[in-house]
């Protein structure tokens, strides 16, 4: 435990240093994106992208059993580096990124680092928006894990999923989900900033997201379909809330949340609001 929550703190710090690295916001209008958008939010391309996934996702399910049953080898679990690192990884995802994300957000709203609560708040919006999306296909799907029987991976049945619990609820991974939703949060957020970036932080964000699902896997708690269909939802669910935040400009969350300050009062600290988020104001 103690690792991992030096893994946290790590990531937190690592996170609050690369957003306050960034370059100063420009004096001048901006320009790269506050203006209302009229470009629809999904496109052809996002089709051609989501459909990639799918296919992929479908050409997993027969090889879901040999995967499942490769990794509960007893040679690959009785690894203690595997054994320790899935369980790290499967803490960072969640609760990790939510507390990760809440932390910038409220750290950067009281040191007044724009940047770093846009990243917070939207990385952390992410996660809920697909989380919920997920919970829903989850419950409908109602497949069965793999720790009840790795032999079984087409074990689907329609609604079970909210009948019967958690252990019916594995396609697709909520971990992963979580992984992919904040790198693909981060790595469009970035990118806005900081283009050049892009080559690294993207590696980097996704790689770990990678690594979350994997020890999903290793832990016999999803199927590698799960572990497929849950990055897909996660990468749309991060690069969609961050396009959409970035083409409205005067939404309400952003509006709420993003025009919050905490500033000191005569009984200690209180939020107090703003109409209009600084990002919408440059």
């Amino acid at each position: 435990m103690l690792d991992t929550q030096k893994s946290l703190r790590a990531l937190l710090l690592a996170s609050a240093l690369l957003a306050s690295s960034l370059p100063a916001q420009q004096t001048t209008p901006d320009t790269t994106g506050v203006k209302r958008s009229t470009e629809p939010l999904f496109t052809s391309r996002d089709a051609w992208i989501a459909g990639g996934f799918v296919v992929g996702t479908i050409a997993l399910f027969p090889l879901d059993k040999h995967i499942a049953q490769n990794l509960q080898d007893q040679q690959n679990q009785s690894n203690r580096l595997f054994h320790h690192a899935a369980t790290d990884v499967r803490l960072i995802a969640q609760p990790g990124a939510l507390i990760i994300g809440g932390s910038m957000y409220a750290v950067g709203r009281l040191a007044h680092v724009e940047r770093m609560a846009d990243l917070g708040l939207h990385g952390t919006e992410a996660i809920v928006v697909g989380t919920i999306l997920t919970g829903a296909i989850k419950g409908t799907a109602g497949r069965a894990r793999p720790r009840l029987d790795t032999s079984r991976p087409h074990d689907f049945k329609f609604a079970r999923g909210f009948r019967d619990g958690g252990e019916y609820m594995s396609f697709p991974s909520g971990h992963t989900l979580a992984g992919f939703a904040a790198a693909s949060a981060v790595t469009a957020e970035t990118h806005r900033w900081w283009p050049s970036s892009t080559w690294y932080i993207a590696p980097v964000m996704y790689g770990g997201a990678t690594l979350i699902g994997l020890s999903r896997m290793y832990n016999n708690a999803h199927w590698a379909s799960d572990v497929a269909m849950g990055a897909l939802i996660g990468t749309f669910s991060g690069r969609k809330v961050v396009q959409y935040h970035h083409s409205h400009p005067h939404n309400r969350i952003d509006r709420w949340l993003l025009g919050a300050s905490i500033v000191p009062t005569d009984n200690g600290w209180a939020l107090a609001f703003s109409a209009t988020p600084p990002s919408a104001m440059r």
